[in-house]
């Protein structure tokens, strides 16, 4: 049968919108039941009312994973401010210093950042070569072979944590891993993967105040639920924070101020790369659809003048 150019045209526009709707449709089916699967995940409860901001799980952090300190302007201290290549867990302090009383409950926090582990991680989507990966066992971890820098990672982060050793020569993307260590090419075991070897992230069994805990994905949100029907009142919003989040994560907050003011962004529950990768697996098919289509353009065309000088 013969198709015209009118035809061609619907016919090559049709596949590619198959293309792109076929990849939406993938991955919300992903995205939907990623929840499920990741009950049994491990997880990291952090609750801000039980923080001190003794920095033990800061110090833990750096003393297990062996990053350098960072050196204060006075030299005395490992005080760093942010995350970094280097600092990979850090307790921040949020004040209210326009309050009558900045020292009142509610007018000030402890908040602990580092990964939150997202159950479908905008990093892992972004990563062009494979080196953020989202590991089975659930932490999101880092194959230092295959990244060469581009740092994609780091912008598509909706809490801004992977950070980059600027002052390396070999300069690698950092963040937690959930004490799980880095991809094994050769299937063994990372000798800094704690969960392998049957102990908890180094943070969590550093905490002196058991503000942090440690357990499935289900039992920490049983928990966080738990203290806010014990306690009315007690927690901003009655709600946990990385429950629902960009799909949830497996870090989890409770908090007695409002988390937008800890740093914790406001984020629809609909996972990131559900809202991007239909988009970016549909450009092969686009590519491959407009060449042809250019090419069927092309010998039409050629035809057609064929046709003329014959005439």
């Amino acid at each position: 049968m013969a198709v015209n150019r009118r035809d061609f045209l619907k016919l090559a526009g049709a596949g590619v919108g198959s293309l792109v709707l076929a990849a939406g449709h993938t991955e919300k089916a992903a995205a939907e039941s990623m929840p499920e699967e990741a009950r049994s995940h491990p997880s990291m409860l952090y609750d801000t009312t039980l923080c001190v901001g003794c920095r033990a799980c800061q110090n833990a952090c750096r003393s297990w994973n062996e990053t350098p300190q960072e050196i204060s302007p006075t030299g005395l201290y490992d005080m760093p401010t942010d995350l970094s290549g280097d600092t990979w867990t850090i307790i921040k302090l949020y004040e209210d210093e326009t309050a009558d009383d900045p020292d009142a409950v509610g007018n000030f926090s402890f908040i602990k950042r580092n990964c939150m582990h997202c159950l479908d991680p905008a990093c892992v989507s972004a990563c062009t070569v494979g080196a953020m990966q989202k590991s089975p066992e659930g932490p999101v971890i880092y194959d230092t072979e295959r990244c060469f820098g581009c740092r994609y990672c780091m912008v598509a982060c909706p809490y801004d944590v992977p950070r980059y050793q600027w002052a390396s020569t070999t300069p690698l993307v950092q963040k937690c891993t959930f004490c799980f260590g880095y991809v094994q090419r050769d299937g063994g075991v990372d000798e800094k993967n704690r969960l392998a070897q049957g102990m908890g992230p180094s943070c969590v069994e550093a905490c002196p105040t058991g503000a942090l805990s440690w357990g499935t994905r289900n039992e920490m949100l049983e928990k966080a639920h738990t203290r806010i029907k014990a306690a009315p009142g007690k927690y901003t919003e009655d709600r946990v924070y990385g429950e629902h989040e960009a799909g949830g994560t497996l870090q989890l907050v409770l908090s007695h101020v409002p988390f937008e003011k800890l740093g914790l962004p406001t984020l629809d529950p609909r996972p990131l790369p559900s809202l991007t990768d239909a988009l970016n697996w549909s450009v092969p098919g686009i590519i491959v659809g407009v060449g042809g289509l250019m090419g069927a353009i092309y010998v039409n065309r050629s035809k057609d003048e064929q046709t003329d000088k014959e005439a």
